[in-house]
């Protein structure tokens, strides 16, 4: 049996550290898959427990150089030990720049226009620069020895090998000139040394990791918010009295009491109470939704006026806010496809520039200036550091953790990080009709009175209906409310299965039933009433007859109508240019008004759930990338074999199972806004990836010819990572409505 666990991995500082990490642990027999995150600096992994363990998993981790534990910590506490972390990041850095300071300005010594500023005979003293450059290199320092001996004792080289290699060039070379010149050292403007560019190559890159880590943290600002919306406590109602309690304490059918201003703290039903409650932060929707009895209200939606007495129905963990939050960050953890590209890169980089930083060093040593070695020991270590493969490792981990996060506050859930890329790739969009491109709940559109006051006939049309649990007793009743009357009480019901319902109402006997029970029973129908059905059936809408006493005294229409965005999303999905098919179990007729109404061309009615997903596999025979938008249920075999399955939800129904993206409020232009941020979040990506190509293939020859100086290569180097989180970091403030 498969089982799947979360870890969390500290030690980690470049792609090459992720990818020996998952190499190393998929060789373990039983392991299935493993994805480590470099941003977030956690893993995933999903083994079988017959042959492995995560004891075995953890101890291989251990053992090639890096600390790991199941993550079992709260959000919250992962945020305190990140921020310690930083913190300490922090003083190593200052610290850092503290002895740095004389050995940079002792540099202004080898420039004549920086000739006027006063440099202390101390400053320029090797044996001084020797002394305050230890504790930057071996003390400031040894975390990079330390990982840099664990990745090549482990068979690999990371981005430590190559500062390492780089800073200890530097430092040891200046020692040896230092000590081997020591009878000399009163002339010390004759000795070169590269003390100062061990210092600033350390400092510089603390600074790039202090700034990376900082902006790191606010690539999980979306995962943050849903844990905000969390309550700890709620209000729990016993026996009249109310307490305050635990919200992992609370069980479905308890109550809780919620008032004017609170949070909603879990899921539950309303039973007393009438309020607007504001869901935006749940479904990305603003307009506050009215609750009454009996409506569902959901974890971290805000009450804004009134006090709701709910019943519990789902505990903590199994909440709609949980399962949001839990797809999210399984999002954030995964990778999208093209990371691949990077980690192959990534596996064969550092072993390329260590000899490519052997080829300039012997370059410089035998043919452009030969036999000085100070020169060739330089532009060898302005390669080493220039080279450091950071920005391709944060690539696509930060525009994926910010994307999907977007995404979630806009109410869409991508499930991993690979549909953020699959989805945008799409160019078929095959909809299903009830309750994607409708309501999905049959309404009133049309009636016909032929004799009677209109009065009259819907308060016995409503009376009949009144108990029905039928989709359209429940739309004529609907009607019977929205104009407010007060049906009266029938008696004899009696329900005619497949046709319709009988009864008696002040002494009427009534009988509403669709055509067929009147064809069947060859009843009259007037010459007007019959022509209004022809028309009514012909434009798809399910037609019931209403007689009292005998006479047909009207007809009234009913049919599931177009939701009021689907119009706007389907030119939005023919913009993009998706092709556009509807499929659907109706009748032609309900299938083609809808498809008039709404703009779609492309139109297959009366299809079972299994033709569904035969349809979308001649279409990916035809080599077409097939998105299928479904409510999750009967739907389930289609989603499933699309290349990309969108589920439809509502509240905390949501078809999490069925779909690779789900929608959490059932509105088709979320589906619009999913396939705009895939597509913005693949642009991040690519630009991501052109930056930190580009900054590598241009930079390594600057260093190679002397043009990069060895401080300033650490600098550029620091730059290209934070560069990249904060491209990555736009993606925050992305519009994805057009206008």
């Amino acid at each position: 049996m498969n089982e799947t666990n979360h870890l969390e991995i500290k030690g980690m500082h470049c792609a090459a550290c992720a990818a020996r990490i998952e190499k190393a642990v998929s060789k373990i027999e039983g392991v299935q898959e493993i994805h480590v995150n470099l941003a977030t600096e956690k893993g995933r992994v999903t083994y079988s427990n017959k042959l492995t363990n995560m004891n075995e998993i953890i101890n291989k981790i251990k053992k090639i150089g890096f600390d790991a534990e199941i993550d079992r910590k709260s959000n919250r506490q992962s945020e305190i030990e990140k921020m310690r972390d930083i913190t300490i990041l922090k003083w190593k850095f200052l610290l850092s720049v503290l002895l740095t300071i004389p050995l940079a300005w002792a540099m202004v010594t080898h420039f004549k226009w920086a000739s006027f500023i006063k440099v202390p005979d101390l400053f320029i003293n090797p044996l001084f620069q020797f002394a305050i450059t230890i504790p930057i290199q071996f003390i400031i320092g040894f975390q990079f020895y330390e990982r840099a001996w664990k990745s090549l004792k482990s068979g690999s080289a990371n981005m430590d090998v190559l500062v390492v290699l780089s800073t200890s060039a530097a430092f040891f070379y200046s020692h040896y000139v230092t000590f081997t010149n020591i009878n000399t050292l009163g002339s010390t403007h004759s000795i070169e040394l590269f003390y100062e560019t061990s210092a600033f190559i350390i400092t510089f890159i603390l600074l790039g990791k202090f700034l990376e880590a900082r902006t790191k943290m606010r690539t999980t600002e979306a995962i943050k918010k849903l844990y905000q919306l969390q309550t700890r406590t709620a209000r729990l109602y016993v026996n009249g009295m109310e307490y305050q309690s635990p919200v992992d304490k609370i069980v479905p059918g308890d109550v809780v009491i919620i008032k004017s201003g609170e949070k909603i703290p879990i899921d539950g039903q309303v039973i007393e109470g009438y309020s607007m409650i504001n869901e935006s932060l749940l479904t990305g929707e603003s307009i506050p939704v009215e609750k009454g009895i009996g409506a569902e209200v959901y974890a971290g939606t805000m009450n804004q006026n009134g006090t709701l007495k709910v019943s519990v129905t789902k505990r903590e963990s199994e909440t709609a806010l949980a399962q949001i939050i839990r797809i999210v960050e399984e999002a954030q953890s995964s990778k999208a496809p093209i990371q691949h590209i990077a980690d192959k890169i990534t596996g064969v980089f550092v072993p390329v520039i260590i000899l490519i930083s052997l080829v300039t060093f012997f370059l410089w040593y035998l043919v452009i200036e030969p036999g000085v070695v100070s020169e060739a020991i330089e532009k060898m270590i302005a390669v080493l550091i220039i080279a450091c493969p950071c920005a391709l490792g944060l690539a696509t981990p930060t525009s994926v953790m910010v994307g999907s996060g977007r995404a979630a506050q806009a109410g869409i859930l991508f499930k991993e990080g690979k549909y953020l890329e699959v989805l945008g790739k799409s160019n078929t969009i095959v909809l299903d009709k009830t309750g994607t491109i409708t309501k999905g709940e049959p309404v009133v559109t049309d009636a016909y009175i032929d004799h009677g006051s209109v009065r009259e006939f819907w308060e016995i049309a409503g009376a009949v209906e009144g108990d029905s649990g039928h989709p359209i007793a429940k739309a004529i009743v609907k009607e019977t409310k929205k104009r407010g009357l007060t049906n009266p009480i029938p008696s004899q019901v009696l329900s005619i299965p497949g046709y319709g319902i009988k009864a008696t109402v002040n002494g009427k006997k009534v009988l509403i039933s669709n055509p067929g029970y009147f064809n069947k029973n060859k009843l009259y129908i007037p010459h007007r009433a019959d022509r209004e059905i022809k028309r009514l059936e012909q434009e798809g809408k399910t037609v019931m007859i209403v007689a009292i006493n005998n006479l047909v005294a009207g007809v009234i229409a009913v049919a599931d109508e177009a939701k009021p965005s689907s119009k706007s999303a389907i030119t939005g999905l023919k913009e993009m240019g998706m092709v556009v098919i509807m499929l659907t179990g109706d009748n032609k007729e309900a299938a083609m008004d809808i498809a008039e109404k709404t703009g779609i061309e492309n139109v297959q009615p009366h299809v079972t759930p299994k033709s569904k997903a035969e349809i979308i596999k001649r279409l990916q025979n035809e080599g077409k990338n097939v998105v299928m938008v479904g409510d999750g249920i009967n739907d389930a075999p289609a989603l499933t074999v699309a290349d990309i399955g969108i589920a439809m939800g509502t509240g905390s129904d949501i078809a999490i199972e069925a779909g690779d993206i789900t929608v959490i409020k059932g509105d088709l232009s979320k589906v619009v806004e999913a396939i705009r941020i895939s597509k913005a979040t693949m642009t991040n990506i690519r630009q991501n990836f052109v930056w930190a190509f580009l900054y590598n293939i241009i930079s390594i020859p600057f260093a190679m010819f002397g043009l990069l100086a060895p401080w300033l290569a650490g600098a550029v180097m620091a730059f290209s990572s934070v560069s990249v989180v904060l491209n990555s970091l736009r993606l925050q403030k992305y519009k994805i409505l057009k206008g």
